[in-house]
């Protein structure tokens, strides 16, 4: 039991941290970590505000997954089926999600885009802007990131009943390239733009990877618990 979940909690942490480096999260990452670098001076602000960035992305995912976890697992019939359904339903969504992985299939999928005006209302707010930054940048879903979180996570959330945990560790994983770079502003700034080409090229191989893994999982699902070919 604790080894499946641990193996919950490195998935969850794995889940946040593909999501974060997904073009469409990236983009708010990366004004994060302006936002982030704007008092390159002071190195303890730095961190501090990365600290808070993670800690906003945290409660965004923990709030939802509470939300979304508990309202399916509080209705009766809903949670007796998932019970007994969950593994048949994870075949189909695993292939699903690995097709977006691999962009073979795409979607359209409008969140709360980040911009100039949410910079400046956290502005205004000083050391807190950056949790409100990470806690209102997190609600910025596209495919991946939504098909990472509401096809990967949420099941994951569900199947292991823990609605604050897991999505606490996808919280964090989705805001560890923030911290990691708050940690080079504050020490390095001079290896910033080595470290975001390599993430780069990390992204894409990982995301490819993560793809196919997912698809052999769920194809194994589909034909274990749907098809009962062994």
């Amino acid at each position: 039991m604790f080894e499946t979940y641990s193996l919950a909690i490195v998935s969850a942490i794995w889940l946040g941290i593909l999501t974060s480096i997904s073009p469409c999260p990236l983009a708010a990452n990366i004004a994060a970590i302006s936002y982030v670098g704007k008092q390159v001076n002071q190195p303890r602000m730095v961190l501090l505000s990365g600290l808070m960035y993670t800690l906003g992305r945290m409660l965004s995912y923990m709030l939802l997954g509470i939300l979304i976890v508990d309202s399916l697992l509080s209705m009766p019939e809903v949670s007796r089926f998932l019970q007994k359904e969950m593994n048949r339903i994870m075949g189909p969504l695993l292939i699903i999600v690995g097709l977006f992985l691999l962009e073979m299939i795409s979607m359209k999928f409008s969140g709360i885009s980040p911009g100039e005006k949410m910079q400046k209302k956290a502005d205004k707010l000083g050391i807190w802007g950056a949790g409100f930054l990470g806690f209102i940048f997190a609600l910025s879903f596209c495919p991946v990131s939504a098909g990472l979180f509401f096809g990967s996570l949420i099941p994951l959330a569900i199947d292991n009943q823990s609605e604050v945990l897991l999505p606490t560790f996808y919280g964090i994983g989705t805001a560890l390239p923030v911290l990691i770079f708050a940690f080079v502003i504050a020490f390095s700034t001079k290896f910033v733009g080595a470290m975001y080409n390599k993430l780069t090229i990390f992204e894409l191989w990982a995301r490819r990877i993560t793809g196919v893994v997912f698809i052999c999982v769920g194809l194994f699902y589909s034909l274990r618990y749907i098809f009962k070919l062994f």
